[in-house]
């Protein structure tokens, strides 16, 4: 029987405690683990002499101990060893805190290899705690491709490295081949175990790239087979043509005119009710491009048309939003609108859900409380999704199934370059709004280091006297990875006690419940609160017109794409708005990253901005999206491998023979498990 999905608690050093670690990262059984692949690679193949190490450049070298191993109690919790190694060329002084095992295992006179790197000025050189073996040693930790692991606290990359190993001495042999023979042999592809065997200890480089891209295939192919198969299905549903799809009534009641964009992207989606076939459409527009008028005007073709339309968003408080600023609209069109949320009152609840059930309402608004059994709708004819990252495929169906067959209206304020949202949301048509409506204000942004900490904090202030509130997003909920990373909770409490104790300051975190998350920012929104603090749980859909300022603390760990969204939740009123983006990472990359952010507004652009340097790891939102992550393709860096993939997928969907074959069995059952159950090919 196979073992491939076996508990990882069972293997030698993983007691129930580490497993608890593991599946903190998403790792449970042990083909969990040997698919947790590593995110770089260190060359310690190449052994140079003493006389060529470079400062700061690590490296592996060959050297004699001539000195006995000293141990320095220097204080409690320190303990220092020092040694010195030669070899032909020169000699070098090593130092290990707190590892007096060291005194023990390099022995004087004995040659070892070691692994580290060269710190030291015109002072003198040394190396700190570099990694060693002995030369007859097999190579562990050096003279090897070291891979490195994504990492959680409580789990170093060694413990990753070992159980890797231990899982594929146990479960190589039982790996599906997903790719049959004709298929690997046309692109050089090797087979599912050498590919997995190499990616976590390639024997060279070539090697290395060999499996890299055999994986990449096979993520790509399994991807585009899928969403073949969710479009193909999405193609077989109709309804009847809807009629009267002109737009020039709903632009009369408007306060204000649409732009081209809008009107394009409007009709974009008459053609789709139009064509007696079910729409699937994503709209996406950058903050403020005007995505909900866009939505409210397929809400009044479905109800002029006799249908319901639902509009679902991922939080109370941005569905109370939408309701408000939909009603100006909608009324004036003969359309009622209602309100569902789950913290509404059990009356209100039956109420709505009364009128919702007997057609009293054309436009229901509300959160997931509109995919509850309790929900029926009479005649839903529309589905419309508000920040569709937040919510799965599954989500979006459960709500789809309240109508039979309804038009799928999806909204992304995530802007992403339109052949790479056609390929991530392929079961999607996209219609993009790439023009701001005129007026609209920038964000004045800046970037700084911790030595401009008091200048903002009398900048907060300023803004607290001239009327105005502040936003400051913190990247960690509690105490994170190093101590420079600015937990909510803790910088709450010093702005509130040792900082602004004369302002009111309130948190918000994704850890908190959703009642009180939505209370809070309800507050905020009242102007109850100067200063918000809080994780990105703000990062979508809060209007808050009187926030003129946005402070990001340590904003090297997020993505150009996201602090736009961030930067976002001001500007929204007349007054001028700022946002500080808080770092004192040098890395250049990251300066540059945050550097284009400061000079530029265009979500669109720095959404490229952000691939050409990150790549486009889980900006996409796919997990949220109920499409499998990519766990080793790049978007940008392996478009050619992508577009073979889709090549052969195309040709495999083509063929009535080879998906019945026997040798691709493994495929459709992969396909089925990694799409999730309502977004499963049939």
């Amino acid at each position: 029987m196979s073992r491939l999905f076996d508990s990882v608690r069972y293997l030698k050093g993983v007691g129930e405690a580490r497993a608890k670690l593991f599946a903190s990262m998403g790792i449970s059984t042990l083909y969990d683990l040997i698919s947790y692949f590593p995110r770089a690679y260190e060359d310690r193949t190449r052994i140079v002499p003493i006389s060529e190490l470079q400062v700061d450049e690590p490296a592996c070298f060959r050297a004699y101990v001539t000195s006995t191993p000293r141990v320095n109690h220097i204080r409690k919790g320190l303990d220092l060893t020092k040694l010195t190694v030669s070899d032909d060329t020169g000699r070098l002084s090593l130092t290990f805190f707190n590892q007096t095992y060291v005194a023990e295992n390099l022995r004087y006179g004995e040659e070892y290899y070691f692994y580290g790197t060269l710190a030291g000025d015109y002072l003198g050189y040394g190396m700190t705690n570099p990694v060693f073996e002995p030369v007859d040693a097999p190579g562990v930790r050096t003279r090897r491709i070291m891979p490195i692991y994504p990492l959680t606290a409580g789990v170093n990359n060694g413990l990753i490295s070992r159980t890797v190993q231990q899982a594929l001495g146990v479960c190589l042999a039982e790996i599906p081949e997903l790719l049959p023979e004709p298929l690997r042999a046309k692109y050089d592809l090797c087979d599912a175990a050498a590919a997995y065997r190499q990616i976590h200890a390639p024997d060279s480089f070539a090697a290395l790239d060999r499996a890299r891209s055999r994986l990449v295939f096979e993520e790509f192919f399994i991807f585009s087979v899928g969403l073949s198969m969710l479009r193909s299905r999405r193609s077989e549903k109709h309804r009847p043509p809807l009629r009267d799809l002109d737009p020039a009534g709903f632009e009369k009641v408007l306060p204000f005119s649409l732009t081209g964009a809008q009107r394009r992207v409007i009709s974009e989606i008459a053609s789709d009710l139009s064509s007696g076939r079910v729409m699937n459409r994503m709209v996406q527009g950058d903050v403020g491009s005007g995505k909900t008028a866009v939505a409210a005007c397929a809400a009044w073709f479905a109800v002029k048309n006799g249908l319901q339309a639902a509009l679902m968003a991922p939080t109370e408080i941005l569905a109370e939003q939408h309701a408000r600023s939909l009603e100006p609209m909608m009324t004036p069109l003969g359309v009622r609108i209602t309100l569902l949320t789950g913290s509404m009152t059990a009356a209100q609840k039956k109420n709505a859900r009364q009128a919702i059930a007997s057609h009293q309402v054309d436009l229901i608004v509300g959160t997931h409380a509109l995919i509850s059994e309790a929900t029926d709708f009479q005649n839903l004819g529309l589905v419309i999704a508000d920040e569709q990252h937040r919510f799965g495929v599954a989500q979006r169906a459960a709500l789809a199934e309240k109508g039979e067959d309804p038009h799928i209206l999806v909204m992304s304020a995530t802007p992403i370059p339109r052949t790479l949202a056609m390929i991530l949301y392929g079961d999607l048509d996209i219609s993009v709004i790439d023009e701001l409506p005129p007026g609209r204000q920038t964000v004045e942004t800046f970037l700084v280091g911790e030595s401009m900490r008091g200048r903002i904090n009398n900048f907060i202030r300023k803004q607290a006297e001239q009327g105005h509130q502040t936003f400051i997003v913190c990247p960690a909920i509690e105490e994170g990875e190093t101590e420079t990373l600015r937990s909510a909770e803790v910088w709450a409490e010093t702005l509130q006690k040792a900082v602004f104790p004369d302002l009111r300051v309130a948190l918000v975190h994704g850890r908190m419940k959703s009642a009180q998350k939505d209370e809070v920012m309800r507050a905020f929104a009242a102007g109850s609160y100067d200063i918000l603090v809080a994780t990105t749980v703000i990062e979508v859909g809060v209007d808050v017109p009187n926030a003129t300022l946005m402070v990001v603390e340590n904003a090297d760990r997020f993505g150009l794409s996201q602090l736009h969204q961030l930067r976002g939740r001001v500007g929204r009123g007349t007054a001028q708005s700022y946002c500080v983006l808080f770092t004192d990472n040098h890395n250049p990359d990251t300066l540059r990253r945050l550097k284009a952010l400061c000079m530029n507004n265009d979500g669109f652009a720095i959404s490229r901005e952000d691939l050409s340097i990150r790549g486009p790891g889980d900006l996409f939102g796919t997990r949220q999206s109920g499409l499998p992550a990519f766990k080793v393709g790049n978007l940008v860096n392996d478009l050619t491998i992508l577009q073979n993939a889709q090549a052969e997928a195309a040709a495999f969907l083509s063929s009535e023979e080879l998906p019945k074959r026997p040798e691709y069995a493994p495929l459709i059952e992969r396909i089925r498990a990694l799409f999730s159950d309502d977004s499963a090919p049939n």
